[in-house]
């Protein structure tokens, strides 16, 4: 980084300066109209931005490069950035042009970084944006995050790694924060999905500082009242949050919502693979439109949205709050009640985000439009919800509120459709304040008054030819020809001579000139002050528009459960305290919405005498999706929704495992047995007999022999030693003896038929085992030649006739005649004798004593005696 030197300008400089303190984050520096970028910065950013690279002046002789971009299209350029992962320091113009001797007086304003975007063009609408950090402490896990464009300020300790990486992968935080001296800085920076990580000081995580900085955020003695006693690595990391989230926004966060505590014991627990196995809110194969939350989401507004993903990815085992929210659901589709409800919702618009930018004096005016009109709809959803007996609404009603003083702040202060920007005036409505009516009224009435004067001076003069006019450099004059200049009135103070003319000022234009050429610039100062006022106002009734907010997401979230359950044939699952999943006609939501084709519903039963099926059946009868669909009709049960079945009873369950599928993971070094090994061995070690697992095509990477002898024990270990409830798919026809020896396991398969040499799934699953696995009539169906097929089936033949002679008696028959030219078979020693021959051989030799001759003889007589 090139330091300040006499040899750059003053302008230069300054800039040096300013960059000096933010070295690795791209310095937008405005000059007029434009953000400037110099030396490293500019070539950077013509390259990721495909800008114009130049240069201005030279520094050591060398021309300094030079990017830049307009000032009104920087949001456009700030988008391709961030997402990117690239980082901006916006630094302004503070100092007035007109005053300034040296270069104008300028300093960063905000920093934007991928965890702190609040800016709805850099948003994802309906995706939380979340800047998290992560502390460590012996046996101590803290995350804290922060949602800088809600408020939302959340804190969690576990006790295992696992348990922090299962969190990070729910929460997909856009950026990380983590002690540059902490022992889990390698392994997070390869571990974290999405998002940056960025290392910090370690006295960011200074206890005693985090304490001070969020007592001072959230005025509070103490941070008791939280919840968060005992919970000091926590709250290291989240002084880390506020300090990095303070100094990025260069402002206060009166938006932040206070701090809450996440228990992992609430939660129905996902390990990232399972996440991903499941689909919830993105495909494997990264298709739009197939994943649950596609199917599954049509709030009304993208703060409902947001929710419901939260929603989704935290599904909840208290079963009180989760009847509660089936009540809320019933009751919205007693008479379609959702419908009225789900319309005034759309014109709540995202009120949340535009809170979280009052806070932080942000907001655009017209983000102010779109809350007044929201708070204009709040009574009508009152009355909406008047009569409901539901206890969960009737709270979520409460908790709306009304506004009126606050509503009738916002339709006096701002105009209709005002300017996009404050900056560019014409947003305050007329009549709210009599100054700045006045100022625009003198700006806007300048041609009148300028009339009525040229009249009234002619009479009182009787110079006909009298003229008022106005000049940029001269400003306004009255104007009288050479030859009426000794008639000019005592008053007419000459200002300007020209050729033929005389141009006069009198005290009363003097003083009209002034008021008018400063009005437009003290109308435009004058609603920036009032626009601040108004700001002031809002954050002083922020925590209650928050509540709002909150309230208006989650009617929203039931709302659209209520209107998905009745659109698609959903029913309310039941709730108990004994152990088991049962489920009638069940249906996977995501298959059956976008087949074209009737769905096949199936049933499932697992309790206590029944904890372990073996699915077999054809590939592509649709053994994973009988999987799948139990799995996701368990977790939409636990986010109070109902589900795609005739009826789901659905008892106690703490987690839910996947190994369905793999693939190489080459950047580590993983092949696809080994992938699929490291996921069984965590559901091994961290199912319980509570758990729902989900375990498809085990040991298919490997020899057959290995492979059936791993799945062999795995199923054992779940079904003797887990108990979980497990679905375990094969295509290892010999794991259909498991029921035979193990308690509680049962066989079923899924039907397929052949019909004039046609395979046709049934998609219907039966008691018992598949009677074979139509492998070669599926390859056929995929488009593998004819030909390959048949050789194949050439192939199986032999095989199949090869392991039926493997198990033929080996001993001759006594009564059969040899054949006269027979040969006779030559005796084969015994592996065993061999090993031990071996054995004794190696035993009697000491490398040690050995010449290379020795050596090499002894090695010829180790073959010769293994028979190699």
């Amino acid at each position: 980084m090139n330091k300040p030197n006499t040899a750059h300008t003053p302008m230069m400089q300054q800039y040096l300066r300013i960059k000096a303190e933010y070295p690795d984050i791209l310095l937008f520096y405005r000059m007029g109209d434009f953000y400037e970028l110099f030396f490293d910065d500019a070539q950077k950013a013509a390259r990721l931005l495909d800008i114009t690279l130049t240069a201005r002046g030279k520094s050591n002789g060398d021309p300094i490069p030079m990017a830049g971009v307009p000032f009104h299209a920087v949001e456009n350029y700030l988008v391709r950035l961030v997402r990117q992962g690239v980082s901006v320091a916006i630094c302004e113009q503070i100092g007035d042009p007109a005053t300034s001797k040296g270069p104008v007086e300028r300093q960063v304003t905000r920093v934007i970084t991928p965890g702190t975007l609040t800016d709805e063009a850099l948003l994802q609408e309906r995706h939380d944006n979340l800047l998290a950090a992560v502390a460590v402490e012996k046996d101590t896990f803290a995350l804290a995050y922060l949602d800088l464009s809600s408020g939302r300020f959340t804190l969690q300790e576990s006790q295992t790694y696992a348990v922090l990486e299962a969190e990070l992968a729910r929460l997909r935080p856009a950026e990380l924060l983590i002690s540059e001296d902490s022992p889990l800085l390698n392994q997070l920076e390869n571990a974290l999905e999405t998002g940056q990580v960025n290392r910090q000081p370690h006295w960011y995580f200074d206890k005693e500082t985090a304490l001070r900085l969020l007592t001072r955020q959230f005025q509070v003695q103490d941070l008791s009242g939280f919840g968060v006693v005992d919970m000091d690595t926590a709250v290291a990391a989240a002084g880390c949050l506020l300090q990095y989230a303070q100094d990025t926004q260069k402002a206060s966060l009166p938006h932040l919502q206070g701090l809450r505590v996440e228990n992992h014991q609430d939660s129905l627990f996902l390990d990232p693979i399972s996440r991903r196995n499941l689909e919830l809110d993105s495909t494997l194969s990264g298709v739009s439109g197939h994943s649950l939350a596609d199917v599954m989401d049509h709030c009304a507004t993208a703060m409902g949205s947001r929710l419901f993903r939260r929603w989704l990815h935290r599904p909840l085992r208290n079963h009180e709050t989760l009847q509660q929210r089936l009540n809320s659901i019933d009751w919205l589709q007693q008479g379609q009640r959702f419908e009225d409800i789900h319309q005034q919702l759309r014109q709540i618009g995202d009120i949340e985000r535009i809170l979280a930018r009052v806070g932080l004096r942000t907001v655009r005016p017209r983000d102010l439009v779109q809350l007044r009109q929201a708070l204009n709809s709040l009574p009508d959803l009152q009355q909406a919800l008047q009569d409901c007996e539901v206890l969960r609404l009737q709270a979520l009603a409460r908790q709306i509120g009304e506004f009126p003083e606050l509503t009738d702040t916002l339709t006096r202060a701002i105009l209709e459709t005002p300017a996009v920007l404050i900056r560019d005036g014409g947003v305050i409505a007329p009549g709210y304040d009599a100054e700045l009516d006045e100022l625009q009224q003198l700006s806007e009435n300048a041609g009148q008054y300028l009339i009525d004067l040229e009249s009234r001076e002619r009479a009182r003069t009787g110079l006909v030819n009298l003229k008022v006019g106005f000049n940029r450099v001269h400003g306004y004059f009255i104007e009288l020809s050479r030859s009426q200049a000794d008639k000019a009135p005592a008053d007419y103070q000459r200002r300007q001579t020209l050729k033929n003319t005389e141009r006069y000022i009198t005290p009363e234009l003097k003083k009209f000139e002034d008021k008018v050429l400063s009005a437009k610039e003290r109308a435009l100062s004058r609603e920036k002050w009032l626009y601040e006022q108004l700001l002031e106002y809002l954050i002083q009734h922020l925590a209650a528009l928050q509540n709002t907010a909150s309230a208006l997401a989650e009617l929203d979230v039931l709302s659209n459960l209520a209107e998905r359950g009745d659109s698609l044939n959903f029913q309310p699952p039941q709730f108990n305290n004994k152990p088991g999943i049962s489920i009638t006609q069940g249906r996977h939501p995501v298959v059956e919405h976008i087949s074209d084709t009737p769905f096949t519903p199936n049933d499932v039963r697992l309790d206590s005498q029944r904890r372990m099926l073996i699915i077999t059946g054809a590939n592509m009868a649709g053994k994973s999706v009988f999987m799948r669909q139990t799995a996701l009709i368990v977790l939409l049960a636990h986010i109070g929704s109902p589900v795609p079945a005739a009826q789901a009873e659905i008892g106690l369950v703490d987690r839910i495992f996947t190994r369905i599928g793999a693939s190489d993971d080459l950047a580590g070094g993983r092949s696809t047995f080994m992938v699929e090994m490291t996921e069984t061995a965590n559901i091994l070690h961290n199912a319980t007999a509570q758990s729902l697992v989900l375990m498809d095509e085990v040991g298919r990477g490997t020899s057959t022999f290995d492979g059936l002898s791993l799945a062999w024990a795995c199923a054992e270990q779940l079904a003797n030693k887990i108990h979980a409830f497990t679905l375990f798919a094969t295509h290892y026809f010999e794991l259909t003896r498991l029921p035979e020896n193990l308690p509680g396991v049962a066989n079923v398969h899924l039907e397929a038929v052949e019909q004039n040499h046609k395979l046709l799934f049934m998609h219907q699953i039966k008691p018992g085992p598949a009677s074979q696995s139509y492998g070669l009539q599926v390859a056929l169906l995929a488009g593998v030649p004819k030909n390959v097929v048949q050789q194949a089936k050439k192939h199986l033949q032999q095989l199949e006739q090869q392991q039926q002679d493997s198990f033929k008696p080996q001993q001759a028959d006594l009564f059969l005649q040899p054949q006269e030219n027979s040969i006779p078979e030559p005796e084969v020693e015994p592996q065993a004798a061999v090993n031990d021959v071996l054995h004794e051989a190696l035993a009697a030799i000491n490398p040690d004593e050995l010449s290379p001759r020795q050596a090499l003889e002894a090695l010829y007589q180790l073959k010769a005696k293994a028979g190699a």
